[in-house]
């Protein structure tokens, strides 16, 4: 039987229904002033590291929007952040998935019941539908994009076109874990956000309300300090072994280009085809020490080796996206990843 904490990564809360904020005030506050002034941008890009809760924002400020439709009303003028009260009907609707107002594009399950690894061209077109719809009480139309990064080709293409001539009273809340990457064309439509990790304060405090688990405990603040800002990556690392698995992964990380094929085989029988909560986890620390060797000093000057640590982890992003999305064997990927790792840093 699975423990309290093989569903911690889970249990996280989705954004839409997620009330508390931490950390990121003077971004709210920005799109806050934005709201008010009445001239408020059609578009915003959102961007920041994964799991440092931009989508939560995203559908703070979207709760927001469609709770006070009108920016010029006292209670907008005089509120001093995006919170709205869960037991209010738009709060209730946006956490329910059923608010007429709010659209949600992320990626879905095929026929098969298996979860794309985009989102594609059919769905982005769902916008022409809902912003060319009646529109709701007092007109305003949000669509949040969670991610911009996942749109494939034609879905980008689509968006692009109802974002160069976006109806009026139209919102759109567009999140990116690597806004750089955007399509220069739908960046230049939207007004920048970028957030930027959480302190470990922040972390342990998001992760244990999310949690439902005791503040205090130790190893919540040992992932709260392996995190790197991340409360997604900080419930990864409660979850079940996860902790022992980061640390295991880190271990063989630091002989390469060295390779155990022994300890490999191990750790990829650490990684149960049932467990995706450990597979994260996996793929979160080799992200984790990939950032960290692109950021390192001493490498600035080494553009080859920067340049096939990219081309790396373009592959590992991909190979771990196929394997979670069609529950593949745990093992080909640990030893592809190390593989590939061992020939970049060699």
């Amino acid at each position: 039987m699975a423990s309290r904490n093989d569903d911690l990564a889970e249990s996280a809360g989705s954004p839409r229904k997620t009330a508390s904020f931490y950390g990121h005030e003077a971004a709210e506050a920005a799109l806050l002033a934005a709201y008010r002034s009445g001239h408020m941008p059609h578009a915003w890009l959102i961007g920041g590291p994964e799991g440092i809760g931009k989508a939560t924002l995203a559908y703070r400020m979207a709760r927001f929007v469609l709770a006070h439709p009108e920016p010029r009303m006292p209670e907008v003028q005089r509120a001093v952040n995006l919170a709205v009260d869960p037991a209010h009907p738009v709060a209730r609707q946006v956490a329910a998935g059923s608010h007429g107002g709010l659209l949600a594009l992320e990626r879905s399950a095929n026929d098969k019941g298996v979860m794309r690894s985009v989102i594609t061209v059919d769905e982005s077109r769902e916008t022409i539908s809902f912003f060319g719809s009646t529109a709701a009480v007092a007109g305003w139309r949000v669509c949040v994009v969670d991610t911009v990064d996942e749109l494939n080709a034609n879905a980008a293409n689509a968006l692009l076109k109802i974002l160069e001539e976006p109806p009026s009273r139209s919102l759109f809340l567009l999140i990116s874990h690597a806004p750089a990457r955007v399509l220069a064309t739908i960046q230049s439509r939207t007004r920048k956000l970028a957030l930027r990790p959480l302190n470990v304060e922040d972390v342990a405090r998001v992760a244990a309300e999310a949690g439902g688990i005791n503040p205090n405990e130790p190893a919540l603040r040992e992932a709260a300090e392996a995190s790197e800002g991340s409360v997604a990556r900080a419930m990864a690392l409660m979850a079940g072994d996860a902790l022992g698995l980061h640390h295991r992964t880190a271990a063989l990380l630091d002989t390469l280009p060295n390779l155990d094929p022994r300890a490999l085989h191990a750790l990829g029988d650490a990684l149960p085809l049932s467990d995706r909560v450990a597979l994260r986890a996996f793929v979160d620390s080799i992200d984790r020490w990939l950032t960290g060797q692109l950021r390192r000093p001493d490498l600035e000057a080494n553009l080859p080796r920067l340049a096939r640590l990219a081309e790396v982890w373009e592959k590992i992003t991909q190979a771990a996206r196929e394997t979670e999305s069609f529950n593949l064997e745990r093992k080909p990927l640990v030893f592809s990843v190390f593989g590939w790792l061992a020939e970049a840093t060699a």
